[in-house]
C-alpha cells in the first residue's frame, strides 16, 4: 500500500513538474523544475526496486546533466534572448499533438482497467517482489566482466570529451 501511495506521489511529482519546466518562462526556473522531473523519476525507479537506475538517475542526469545546464544558463546571454521576437505561430500544430497525445492516454488507461480480454494486453508475467534477484549485482558482474571493453572504450571517449570541451571554451590570450 506504500508502495503504491509513494508510486503515486512521484507519479504526480514528475508530471506536475514536467509541466512547469515548458510552461515556465525563466530559464532558472525551468532548470529548478527540471532537477525536480529528475529527481521525482529518480523516486519512481526506487519504488520500483530498481535501486542501479535509481543511483543513474541521481548520479548521471540530476548531477551532470543539470551542471551543464547551469553553465548553459550562466553562459548564455539571457537578456538578449528575452528582447528578441518570439515565434509562436505553431500553437495549433501542439494543441492538435497534444490532444491526441491526450486521448492515446485516455484510451491506455481505459484498457488497463477494463475486466475482461483486453486487461492483459502484454501477456508479462507477475513477479513477487521477494523472488526478484538483485539487480544491481547482476548488472555489476554483467558490465565488468562481459562488457568491460565497450565500458572502458566508452569511458575513454567520454574523457576525450570532456577535455575537446574544455580546450574549445578556453579562452585565447
Amino acid at each position: 500500500m506504500m508502495d503504491q501511495i509513494l508510486f503515486y506521489f512521484f507519479g504526480g511529482l514528475a508530471v506536475l513538474s514536467a509541466v512547469l519546466v515548458v510552461t515556465s518562462r525563466s530559464a532558472i526556473y525551468s532548470a529548478i523544475f527540471l532537477i525536480t522531473t529528475l529527481l521525482a523519476t529518480a523516486g519512481l525507479y526506487l519504488t520500483l526496486r530498481a535501486e542501479f537506475l535509481f543511483a543513474v538517475q541521481i548520479i548521471l542526469y540530476v548531477g551532470g546533466i543539470m551542471v551543464l545546464f547551469a553553465f548553459v544558463i550562466m553562459l548564455v546571454n539571457l537578456d538578449v534572448a528575452l528582447h528578441q521576437a518570439q515565434f509562436n505561430r505553431q500553437r495549433w500544430v501542439a494543441t492538435l499533438l497534444g490532444l491526441v497525445l491526450g486521448a492515446q492516454l485516455l484510451l491506455a488507461f481505459l484498457l488497463g482497467h477494463r475486466d475482461g480480454a483486453n486487461r492483459d494486453l502484454l501477456n508479462l508475467p507477475s513477479v513477487a517482489v521477494t523472488q526478484l534477484e538483485p539487480n544491481t549485482q547482476l548488472i555489476g558482474d554483467v558490465l565488468f566482466n562481459k562488457y568491460v571493453i565497450p565500458f572502458e572504450i566508452a569511458s575513454i571517449l567520454l574523457l576525450v570529451a570532456l577535455v575537446g570541451a574544455v580546450v574549445m571554451g578556453k579562452k585565447r590570450i
